[in-house]
């Protein structure tokens, strides 16, 4: 299967799973809001938040874990991926222990001084913390083998373990819907149990089914690489902890300067930016492997030809979902909530503009992990994410008003994509020019005429429900054909037409078998 139809499979996958995880985990909240009432639902969600916070170090040892994967599995040596697997799994079992002490030690503060919690509930919200210690901390196990699955671009398996523990969630949700036993507790336990079972799961597949799944650390261990791989993990932890830094940080300015009612708006706009990023983001996880190993092969052509691709597929995917929206914000958002908060919907269009600059450049990200110096680059970023909180509480103080905070996340969204596309160019070679003629010009073609379409029809009709449904089933219709036509180039094209014309061909052989 050439690399072309292996990333759209995958994609298919991991979109299919979303669509059904996404619709089992809408019904198990409800169940279990409704099973634990809303004081009990509080409490489990600020405990969980708590945990939360260091999941940040998880995701950066995810991303290490899985370079390191990928890589190995296009340099296509055996012995390496072994000695790789072993190091990533002795790795994050010291990992996991030693986030379990500090959590441990952090609940003596979070239960006397920093959460809120009544006293008659106290017990089972301990006790809850400390079923989701364990859970983090086998969640943390379980790396190495998801790093397996992505690096082997196995994304079915991947998506049949993402819909059975949504499944398991779902019968924990009405276990606790018909227990007698404290609901709260219950929850807590089994929710742990989910962890586990993950686990078990893609433990047993992947010693079962990938050659390099030999847990041997004596025998495989290597000190070198795993200097290299904490050094890694520490930059990537470095990177991705600034973000969230960055994000809280400003959130806090926003609370201070304009009370909890723009901070309300802030977070509508980024619940709904999340479900419209899903969709780049799946694409994304399908193509990750796809440029890893390429480099990993010494095909850098090849593996720039992926990232131009991911980039200009990724922000015309997140376009194709968030274009409506742009067009519609007022009347979607008051379709969708009883009240609007101020400022939602300024705050919305201004971060829709913001992620548009980001995806063009995401797969950017991955080649520059790809080829392993991130030293400098996060050091930068993190520079940039970090002023941004400086700029905001300038510019609150001077008297600037509250979408500020999305404006001067543009600028630091620009900012570091300048900072990426100058970074692969001198340290990578990128071929500067095919980035901005094919993925930056031709994504802003679609995008802009896309939006000139969209205005032009609103022009003829009220604000109503029947206007959307126009304006939205036309930019879909618009978006899709001058994607085709503008957006792709001749060869993608072609790709797609040999795509499109093998799953006619067997579905026709099928049928007529």
């Amino acid at each position: 299967m050439s690399t072309a139809n292996r990333v759209i499979k995958n994609t298919g996958f991991l979109y299919a799973r979303m669509g059904i995880t996404m619709f089992i985990s809408l019904y198990t909240t409800r169940l279990i809001l409704n099973a634990l009432g809303a004081e009990d639902f509080g409490i489990f969600n600020v405990v969980g938040g708590a945990i939360a916070m260091m999941g940040f170090l998880n995701a950066a040892m995810t991303a290490a874990t899985q370079r390191f994967m990928s890589y190995a599995e296009g340099e296509g040596k055996i012995e390496k991926q072994k000695s790789i697997f072993n190091v990533a799994i002795v790795l994050h079992f010291f990992i996991a222990i030693v986030l379990g002490i500090v959590l441990l030690i952090a609940g003596y503060f979070f239960f006397n001084s920093i959460l809120t919690i009544p006293e008659e509930r106290m017990y089972a919200a301990k006790l809850i913390y400390y079923f989701m210690i364990v859970s983090t901390m086998l969640t943390v196990m379980t790396v190495p083998y998801q790093a397996v699955l992505n690096a082997h671009e196995n994304m079915l398996y991947f998506a049949i373990v993402g819909v059975i523990e949504s499944l398991l969630k779902l019968a924990v949700a009405l276990i606790v819907v018909n227990t007698i036993l404290d609901k709260l507790i219950m929850y807590g336990v089994l929710m742990a149990g989910i962890s586990l079972t993950v686990m078990l799961i893609m433990r047993v597949y992947t010693h079962k089914h990938y050659s390099e799944c030999v847990y041997a650390p004596r025998k495989y261990w290597d000190k070198d690489l795993m200097k290299e791989m904490t050094s890694f993990a520490g930059w990537s932890l470095f990177g991705s902890s600034s973000g969230i830094i960055s994000g809280y940080g400003t959130n806090i300015i926003l609370n201070n300067f304009f009370g909890p009612v723009l901070n309300a708006a802030n977070g509508i706009c980024g619940q709904l930016n999340g479900q419209l990023m899903a969709f780049s983001n799946n694409m994304m996880k399908a193509v990750n492997p796809v440029i890893v190993k390429s480099e990993g092969q010494g095909n850098r052509n090849q593996m720039f030809k992926v990232t131009f691709t991911a980039g200009k597929l990724s922000v015309l995917l997140y376009s194709f979902f968030a274009i409506p929206f742009i067009l519609e914000t007022s009347f979607i958002l008051k379709l969708w909530l009883k009240e609007v908060p101020p400022y939602t919907e300024i705050f919305l269009q201004l971060m829709f503009i913001q992620v548009l600059i980001e995806e063009i450049t995401m797969p950017l990200g991955t080649s520059i992990s790809a080829i392993g110096k991130i030293k400098q680059y996060n050091i930068i970023v993190s520079i940039i994410l970090y002023s941004e909180i400086f700029l905001l509480f300038l510019a609150y103080i001077i008297g600037f008003p509250p979408q500020t905070l999305r404006i001067v996340a543009i600028i630091g969204a620009f900012g570091i994509t300048l900072y990426k596309v100058w970074y692969c160019k001198y340290y990578c070679n990128m071929p500067l020019v095919e980035f901005i003629t094919d993925v930056f010009m031709r994504s802003a073609l679609v995008i802009i005429l896309t939006l000139l379409i969209g205005y032009i029809l609103q022009s003829f009709f009220d604000i109503s429900l029947a206007r959307m449904i126009i304006v939205t089933f036309v930019s879909f219709l618009s978006f899709g054909v001058l994607s085709y036509l503008l957006g792709l180039n001749q060869q993608e094209r072609l790709r797609i037409n040999d795509f499109i014309l093998q799953r006619l061909k067997k579905i026709l052989k099928h049928n007529y078998d």
